[in-house]
């Protein structure tokens, strides 16, 4: 069954496909069966500039426990991403507790 989960964001970034990097322009977050991995029902992550051709993409399948994962090491990295730019400029900042997992 297809679960027609899907959220699309505006994405300012690169990506790189192959030995080519291209800009961004969108994320697209999906759950549904895999198309590639060996897995029933995965997150997958698109990453693609509608502006290129269909193949300027790269894509991500992976377990709901992977992308747990992934959220919280982005969540951590954010985190202590924004302490660090806070006291580049001289703002109070606590600083955050870095994990490796």
């Amino acid at each position: 069954m297809c679960t027609s989960i899907v959220e699309i964001v505006a994405a300012d970034g690169m990506a790189k496909r192959g030995a080519t990097w291209f800009p961004l322009s969108r994320t697209v977050v999906a759950y549904d069966h895999a198309r590639h991995a060996p897995l029933g029902d995965v997150i997958t992550l698109d990453f693609l500039n509608t502006a290129l051709e269909p193949g300027a993409r790269a894509a991500v399948e992976m377990t709901l426990d992977s992308a747990r994962a992934l959220r919280d090491a982005l969540t951590r990295a954010i985190l202590a991403a924004e302490a660090e730019e806070a006291e580049v400029r001289g703002q109070a900042a606590t600083p955050a507790l870095v994990r490796v997992a």
